[in-house]
This record gives C-alpha cells, sequence and structure tokens, in this order.
C-alpha cells in the first residue's frame, strides 16, 4: 500500500479506467456512469477521484453537487476486488471529506444497500453517518450483482463537521452479515428477508427514530436519537443507479 496515492481523474483515459472498474465491482448488465458524463460532472464542480497503485486505477468516488450548495451527492464508491480488505474505501472517503470542506460542502449524502453488512460497517460504524430515510425499490429491477431483489436503498447522511453522538439505543435491527450469497442461494428468501427489514426500519423512522450506530458483531443497526441530527430533507427519486458496496 506504500504507493497508494489519492487525487482527481485527469484526462479520458482515466475516466474509461472508472468506467470499466464500475463493470468489475458491479457485475454484468449494470449499467455504468460512462466516462464523457463523469468527466463532465467533474468540470462542473463535482469529484471524481482516484486511487492509484502507481498508475492503475484501483478505485474511485463519484460525487456531483446538489440543489443545495453546501450538499454533495456521492453517487458511486468502489474498490477494485483485488484491493480490498486494505482500506482504501476509508481512505477515499476522507480525501473526499477533504475535497468538499475546502469547497464549503459540508454535508455529503448517499444510498446503500441496507442489507449489506460491509456497507453498514462502513457508513455508518467507520464514519458516523447517520441515516433515517428508507426508500423502497428506489432504482427499480436492477442487473448484475443487485438482481433479484427490490432495490431499497437507505439514504446516509454525513456530516463533515459535526460528528453526532447516539443517545440511548431503544431499538436494534438484525440484518446479518450474508446477504449476497442468500441472494445467490435463494431469491425468494433473500426478497423475504429484504421486506422484514424494509418494515422494521420504516415503522421507526415514521416513530422519529434514526440509524447512528451499528453493531458489526452481531450485524444490527442501532435506533435512537442523535444529538446533531436535524430536520429530515425531502429526497426525489432519482433515476441513477447505485455500489458494490459501499454505495450506490
Amino acid at each position: 500500500m506504500t504507493d497508494i496515492s489519492f487525487r482527481d481523474l485527469s484526462g479520458m483515459d482515466e475516466f474509461l479506467a472508472a468506467e470499466q472498474l464500475q463493470r468489475v465491482v458491479w457485475g454484468e448488465g449494470d449499467v455504468p456512469d460512462p466516462a464523457d458524463l463523469m468527466m463532465v460532472l467533474q468540470h462542473e464542480g463535482g469529484l471524481v477521484g482516484g486511487a492509484f497503485n502507481g498508475e492503475e486505477l484501483v478505485g474511485y468516488v463519484f460525487g456531483f453537487p446538489t440543489r443545495e450548495p453546501h450538499v454533495q451527492h456521492s453517487h458511486r464508491l468502489a474498490v477494485h476486488p483485488s484491493m480490498r480488505g486494505q482500506g482504501l474505501a476509508v481512505k477515499l472517503k476522507h480525501f473526499q471529506r477533504d475535497w468538499c470542506l475546502a469547497r464549503g460542502i459540508d454535508l455529503v449524502r448517499w444510498t446503500f444497500d441496507p442489507q449489506r453488512h460491509i456497507n453498514a460497517q462502513l457508513n455508518i460504524g467507520r464514519l458516523g453517518a447517520i441515516v433515517r430515510t428508507y426508500l423502497c425499490d428506489y432504482y427499480g429491477e436492477m442487473k448484475g450483482i443487485n438482481a433479484g431483489v427490490p432495490s431499497d436503498r437507505l439514504l446516509a447522511e454525513w456530516r463533515l463537521n459535526a460528528p453526532h453522538v447516539l443517545d440511548t439505543v431503544v431499538q436494534r435491527v438484525h440484518i446479518g452479515k450474508d446477504f449476497e450469497n442468500l441472494m445467490a442461494r435463494d431469491v425468494a428468501a433473500a426478497t423475504a428477508d429484504r421486506l422484514r427489514v424494509r418494515a422494521a426500519l420504516q415503522t421507526a423512522f415514521a416513530a422519529g427514530l434514526m440509524i447512528a450506530g451499528y453493531d458489526a458483531e452481531r450485524g444490527e443497526y442501532l435506533l435512537g436519537a442523535s444529538r446533531t441530527a436535524r430536520s429530515a430533507t425531502t429526497v426525489p427519486r432519482s433515476t441513477s443507479s447505485p455500489t458494490r458496496p459501499p454505495h450506490r
């Protein structure tokens, strides 16, 4: 890992490499964000940052401006399978944090699959994002690694200057650590489990609770109140698609 560097992508060859990385990570059939779109969005104020092993792109993060100048939507983050387990996802998020703060952006939002343990561990457990919004079948029918079950997503809110403090945990919602294998073995069972988690979290959010912690050992969301949380933001339905863990 001594040769890993982090910087903005530059030149069409690097954007094409990011497009290809999406195919590797999300699987055949999932439509990648095209290189030219990422390049234009970067030119108009978006973030397309990469983790480079020498000259090879091994991870990237893609975010773009929203209608609120202080908010960035983080659309995709991916790490090449050969480089996982080395903390690159966290380092890419820290690169994103520094990039955003340097430009006056203090809130980053993104969607992630509520039942992928690796997503929850990074987004909630490591980064300290909170969640209070559940999006049912947000992307519609998906392909690749997301095929077969409703594309439900949680909306993560990562406040870059105000880490939350979890008050008393009042509810736990179990997701386990093996949803990917359940999807591969038994789509019907995976769909049933999706609906179980959906019902539990929607009920909790409607009662004013939020996800403000994650028990990685037990694979459980911790719900309670967060001292820094503000009123929820209405999120429009998007026609874009999301991440192989950790997000979209």
